[in-house]
């Protein structure tokens, strides 16, 4: 169901944003900030971490919801933005599920900056309630069914 999620998911390539699921309710998107993720000279525009930030709440809760043929919508969710970032720089997003009922998955995570030999920086934390639902509400789920 994962890799049907990738294949329908324009908004996380168009933004250049690679989905890894470690586990149910478990999730990393890795993106680099590109020239048209700046708002101004050389800064990331804090829309480009709100949703990488909601994609990556919503596919730990996605992934662990694919487990019972569930989809998952967003709710809400916050962020709170700790650093600064730039052009060229890398980022991953760890998410994953803090609670699951029956109807309603809360997610968090947290965005760092990566640059191989130095410690990660949380430049973003948040966090995500997700309503869940049946697969069968959605045409997407005649793709992941076939």
């Amino acid at each position: 169901m994962i890799a049907a999620y990738n294949q329908m998911n324009h908004y996380g390539r168009a933004n250049g944003m690679a989905l890894s699921v470690p586990g149910p309710g478990r999730a990393d998107y890795r993106m680099t900030v590109l020239d048209e993720h700046l708002s101004s000279p050389n800064t990331c525009h804090g829309g480009v971490l709100a949703g990488l930030m909601d994609a990556a709440l919503g596919a730990a809760a996605l992934s662990l919801a694919f487990t019972r043929l569930e989809f998952v919508s967003t709710v809400e969710f916050k962020i709170n933005y700790l650093h600064a970032v730039h052009l060229h720089d890398k980022l991953v997003a760890r998410g994953v599920v803090d609670h699951a009922g029956n109807s309603l998955v809360v997610s968090s995570c947290v965005i760092y900056r990566v640059k191989e030999g130095e410690e990660d920086v949380a430049v973003a934390r948040g966090l995500g309630t997700f309503n869940r639902y049946p697969a069968n509400k959605r045409d997407f789920a005649k793709l992941v069914m076939e």
